[in-house]
């Protein structure tokens, strides 16, 4: 079954309809999870705001019973009631002061924290509350407020009906984590006590009041009316607020299934772990007795600094939920019709690109029969007509290949030839090293044969020499053997170093001094008195490990060199430091003489190459030079403007040693 290949309209119009499927699926999915993350990360901003708000009412409460305490407490009446025993005067005060503040309790103390009177349950007195850590720092003569867990044997000394309220069995809530107990008999209070002081500063007792938060719910009510205004979504309250006792809600206006408060439900075992237990706050989304919320906990802490409760506040978490998806649904409905209008526009396009193509497609037909003469009439100044032209250059540009060919292979023929030179060259090169390597060993056989028979002559002309005197004709004859011979003897000294250099002997070298031995040593010449010498060495240079008498050797040459190319007169600047990597010590050798050639510069370190006059020098300094650093595993190179001076730098390993043969 032959399957019909499809047209290059339907391939344009699937490739486009694939991309924007594509890409439109891929911007709905990121658009969607972008649109959920912002709406969710402004409730979290919101609720971590409303928390804040929930706080101020929190501590506004407990300081207004810190207040009430305060204010009762430096009333001179107390103090008078208590200097004189007045049980009865302050039975009625106190009692009228905790039923206008709706205070839970109100109690006094002595100045050792006995309770000598308690408005609710003044039959129960005489007990001590010196070790309760609130009364404690007030008895020290200040005042102090802190919630605080009160347990049920302390409550029922203030009221059963306290005890009553504060007790609570755990009602079964999804998510949260297991605890042994059942139910809760302590109680949340805010407390607040005030040291009760004479006119001389003396401390008479301690008056402490407090509202007990278990089922109260002033507090989360008036947090919701102010933050949340009692805004409803579908028939349920968006905001809540809510005080655990521990992990257990004690005030709430969350309500349960049935509409109730959900009192006795617990809070979801993450938030335990991270509140609780870890003393983080927790700003995230949470399991609330039935349903998802954007919350924000942050613990409760006593005096001491433990964890006793979490104030809560929260919003709904369904409303950003519902606004999330129709925003999709927007989005998805747009992408539908975008795409269908895409569609009708890219089969209108299609056919103004589709009928120049089939133009072009006859005439490579014919251009592929071989009738180069045929030209594309198309037009259009985009990519087709584009393609068109050059189709139309190709044909002319066939005519000239040929012509092409041939150029490119005369230039391949002079490649060929500046190769073959190149190779020449290279192949000279390697010639010039093997004669260098042969002359190494002639050096070595003529400094032997020869240097018995220099020595002969040398001792022998000395000796005429000493019989002789000045006067005599051949004396003058005789000295000038004499310092030829001597010449000869330094040639080939010269040529048993360059050829057998002595074995270094590795010794810990400081170069500043080794520097400064050297420039004693030819100081006192006569070449040397016009010759202004400065140093410039670092003072922090290492030892290294080198054979001093081979650099003294190395550096009396240059320094020697540097001397004759002054021709006695200018300057001579010596530098030691180590370079930026500190792995090398660097010495440079500056002169003011008139500089090297740059065709010279190539030739410096070769053997038997020198600048000097005939006589004036062998030229192999610089190349014994230049081998005694290589075996030190340095380098030493030269810089030079002819008629600037010039700068020999050597560059010695720190870590280095010598290199064995």
């Amino acid at each position: 079954m032959n399957v019909q290949p499809l047209s290059l309209r339907t391939k344009i119009i699937l490739s486009f309809l694939v991309v924007i499927i594509v890409g439109g699926s891929l911007s709905l999915f990121f658009g969607s999870r972008l649109v959920k993350r912002t709406l969710i990360s402004q409730a979290q901003a919101k609720v971590r705001h409303d928390l804040g708000a929930a706080w101020m009412v929190f501590n506004e409460k407990l300081n207004d019973v810190k207040e009430i305490v305060d204010s009762t407490a430096s009333r001179e009446s107390i103090q008078d009631a208590i200097k004189y025993d007045r049980k009865d005067i302050l039975f009625r005060y106190l009692s009228r002061v905790r039923n206008e503040n709706s205070l839970d309790i109100l109690t006094l103390t002595d100045s050792k924290g006995n309770v000598i009177l308690r408005t609710r349950n003044p039959q129960v007195i005489g007990d001590s509350q010196a070790q309760d850590e609130i009364i404690r720092m007030s008895l020290m003569g200040g005042i102090c407020s802190f919630p605080q867990i009160v347990n049920r044997s302390e409550l029922i000394k203030e009221a059963q009906e306290l005890a009553d309220r504060a007790y609570m069995e755990f009602v079964e809530t999804p998510k949260a984590a297991q605890r042994p107990e059942e139910k809760e008999e302590n109680g949340m209070m805010l407390k607040a006590a005030s040291a009760v002081v004479d006119e001389n500063g003396g401390i008479l007792g301690v008056l402490y009041g407090g509202i007990l938060i278990n089922r109260n719910y002033e507090i989360v009510d008036r947090v919701k009316e102010i933050v949340y205004k009692d805004e409803q979504y579908k028939g349920r309250e968006i905001g809540t607020a809510t005080i655990f006792q521990h992990d257990l809600r004690i005030s709430t206006n969350v309500k349960d299934e049935v509409g109730e408060r959900a009192i006795g439900t617990r809070v979801s075992k993450e938030v335990n772990q991270a509140v609780l237990v870890e003393g983080k706050p927790w700003i995230d989304r949470a399991f609330v007795v039935n349903d998802w919320y954007i919350t924000a906990y942050e613990p409760i802490k006593n005096i001491s600094g433990d964890i006793i409760g979490i104030l809560y506040v929260g919003v709904l978490e369904r409303p950003y939920i519902d606004i999330t998806n129709r925003v999709i649904l927007a989005f998805s409905v747009i992408a539908v019709l975008s795409v269908m209008l895409l569609l009708v526009l890219l089969f209108i396009s299609t056919t103004r690109i589709i009928h120049p193509i089939k133009e072009m497609v006859l005439a490579t037909q014919k251009i592929a029969e071989g009738d180069l003469s045929h030209k594309v009439n198309v037009e259009s100044k985009d990519e087709i007509g584009f393609l068109a032209n050059s189709f139309n250059k190709m044909t002319a540009d066939l005519k000239t290949a040929n012509e092409k060919l041939l150029e490119w292979g005369r230039t391949l023929e002079k490649k060929v030839e500046e190769r073959t030179k190149e190779l020449r060259e290279a192949q000279a090169h390697l010639i010039q090293s093997e004669k260098l390597a042969s002359l190494g060993k002639l050096a070595a056989g003529v400094a032997h044969e020869i240097n018995n028979p220099l020595g002969g002559i040398l001792i022998y002309s000395h000796l005429l020499l000493e019989d002789l005197e000045e006067s005599s004709p051949y004396y003058g004859n005789l000295e000038k053997i004499v310092k030829e011979t001597t010449r000869c003897k330094d040639i080939v000294k010269g040529l048993l170093e360059f050829a057998r250099p002595k074995e270094p002997e590795a010794t810990s070298t400081n170069v500043n001094e080794l520097l400064d031995k050297s420039l004693s040593l030819v100081g006192s010449q006569s070449l040397f008195q016009n010759i202004q010498v400065k140093k410039h060495y670092s003072t922090d240079l290492p030892l290294i490990v080198a054979d001093s008498s081979q650099l003294q050797q190395v550096f009396m040459n240059i320094i020697l060199n540097a001397a004759d190319a002054m021709n006695g007169n200018g300057r001579l600047t010596l530098r030691t430091y180590l370079d930026s990597s500190g792995k090398d010590l660097i010495i440079d050798f500056e002169d003011t003489g008139p500089g090297i050639r740059e065709e010279d510069k190539k030739k410096i370190f070769d053997p038997f190459f020198t600048t000097k006059e005939v006589g004036q020098g062998t030229g192999l300094g610089l190349s014994i030079s230049y081998s005694i650093i290589r075996k030190h595993q340095g380098t030493i190179d030269v810089q030079s403007t002819f008629g600037e001076g010039a700068t020999f730098t050597i560059k010695l390993p720190i870590a280095g040693g010598i290199e064995d043969d």
